[in-house]
């Protein structure tokens, strides 16, 4: 299974891109890192500068048609970056649109919101999101994991790094049953 991890040129919580992609690789999937830049990603441990990343793919290049799923890490600034790019944010909603499987976790709800497909779901995320979450249309739950059926597709949301062993094992699972 190929699953596209999506984060901007730099702003992603190291850990919430790190643990999900090695739990997609130890399970035998292929993690593709997916920016909004060529070259390197810059990921972050809170706000400081951790490691780096080389970007696999350049997202107004690549199509959901070409992934079984999506992972939105967090990190403040990431997901805020991403909901200023179109083809960031195009990318995103075509998951949605094509019934494709998506996880996002503590702050990347935000690019979903963006991308205009929360309405009328269930989510967790990091707790600032909630009145952002419940203006663009879905019922907030202060959850580990939540996974919300409704709508064209599956979707899978956590809220901060604590919560990352519940949230690779659920998308995991959620990502092997909608495999089409």
């Amino acid at each position: 299974m190929r699953i596209a991890f999506l984060v901007a040129p730099e702003g992603v919580e190291q850990v919430e891109l790190t643990e999900p992609w090695k739990a997609a690789a130890d399970a035998g999937h292929e993690p593709v890192l997916v920016s909004t830049e060529q070259g390197e990603i810059q990921a972050f441990n809170h706000l400081d500068k951790a490691d780096t990343f080389p970007v696999d793919e350049v997202v107004g290049d690549a199509s959901a048609d070409s992934f079984d799923g999506l992972v939105l890490p967090g990190g403040v600034a990431n997901p805020d970056f991403l909901r200023l790019d179109e083809k960031a944010v195009a990318f995103v909603k075509s998951f949605f649109e094509q019934g494709r499987p998506v996880a996002a976790i503590c702050h990347a709800p935000w690019t979903l919101v963006e991308a205009d497909v929360v309405r009328d779901r269930t989510l967790t995320s990091w707790p600032s999101l909630r009145t952002d979450l419940r203006n663009a249309g879905a019922t907030w739950v202060d959850e580990q994991v939540q996974v919300c059926e409704g709508g064209p597709n599956t979707l899978v949301t956590s809220r901060k790094p604590d919560d990352l062993k519940a949230f690779c094992e659920t998308f995991l699972d959620v990502f092997a049953k909608t495999r089409g």
